[in-house]
């Protein structure tokens, strides 16, 4: 008789949002049973609703904060923590709250399971950076009682968490620093800067530019990300990272408001506003060690990345205006 192959199961953790969104996308590809975790905190249904009547895929309403239980599991992803500036500064202790308890539930659930768990941290850990570009054995510069010590301080203790559980449980762990990542799925409300200009562009509003524009972002399509991902999940248990994930393609504000003027055919015009408060003035990653360890590096360029977003955010405005003919 023949044995049917069983698909192996992952867990993502913030598996509605932008990222995981894409992420759940790209399993289902690869043949994975999905379980797709998310309280909708910042997460959205819209992100995932082409994937509900999957066969391989599972929706679960649920806050990262209380222990889940599973099992079978081969892949645990936690990314489920609010990413962007408006979000975590909303509640930031439920945002200090979800870094660690959440981190720790997977860990927990991981370890229950023997299975890798990716953790998806951020640049962020860096601070407002002193070395430039950013290799992974740079501690930060962080002020951890900010206004984003919330989310810094709770990414780093999450990888601190990931590291003990490592060392004291043999816990499969694997740590990947996230630099500024863009593409279709962004929430336009979310106060990233690539969503805002094209948002702001879109409509033909002033372009809101914090500080002088000559501060520095590394851009990263959201598919090279993911390809991280997976390319780090399939790493030998020693490499535990952490990786850092980003492109190397340093560009101003500025320069970023301008390109996507051009793209869009706006008639915005840009506007200059107070930094906020512990804003990093330069972010780069230095990405030696994903190029070694993980054979990646990011394919998509700037320009093809952002008209495929600007396209994404065209026809979420045409549908809420009511000119979309084909949906």
């Amino acid at each position: 008789m023949t044995k049917i192959a069983l698909s192996p199961i992952a867990l993502v953790a913030g598996g509605a949002g932008f990222i995981g969104s894409h992420l759940c996308d790209r399993l289902i590809d690869d043949g994975y049973k999905v379980i797709c975790l998310d309280n909708l905190y910042t997460g959205s249904l819209h992100n995932i609703e082409h994937l509900m009547s999957h066969p391989r895929f599972t929706f679960v309403n649920h806050d990262v904060m209380t222990p889940y239980d599973v099992p079978g599991l081969s892949l645990v992803f936690n990314l489920a923590c609010p990413a962007s500036p408006v979000h975590y500064q909303k509640d930031a202790v439920y945002t200090a709250k979800t870094a660690f308890l959440g981190t720790l539930n997977m860990l927990e659930l991981a370890r229950k399971n023997d299975c890798v768990m990716l953790q998806a941290s951020t640049s962020e850990v860096y601070g407002n950076p002193l070395v430039h570009p950013q290799p992974e054995t740079y501690w930060g510069n962080v002020n951890p009682i900010g206004i984003r010590s919330c989310y810094d301080e709770g990414k780093r203790i999450g990888e601190t968490l990931c590291m003990d559980y490592h060392r004291q449980y043999g816990t499969k762990v694997k740590i990947v620093r996230i630099f500024n990542t863009y593409g279709p799925r962004m929430a336009e409300n979310d106060g990233r800067v690539v969503s805002n200009f094209i948002v702001q562009a879109l409509r033909d509003e002033d372009i809101t530019v914090y500080g002088n524009g000559h501060q520095t972002r590394s851009f990263q399509y959201i598919s090279d990300l993911i390809e991280g991902f997976m390319r780090m999940v399939e790493t030998e248990v020693s490499i535990t990272g952490p990786i850092n994930l980003g492109n190397p393609e340093e560009h101003t504000v500025e320069e970023l408001a301008e390109t996507i003027i051009k793209l869009t055919g706006s008639h915005s015009r840009i506007v200059y506003k107070t930094l906020p408060q512990d804003d990093p003035v330069k972010r780069k990653p230095d990405y030696i060690k994903a190029n070694k360890i993980l054979v990646w590096k990011p394919v998509v360029d700037l320009k093809s990345g952002l008209s495929s977003t600007i396209k994404y955010f065209s026809f979420c405005h045409d549908k809420q205006y009511g000119y979309a003919e084909n949906e």
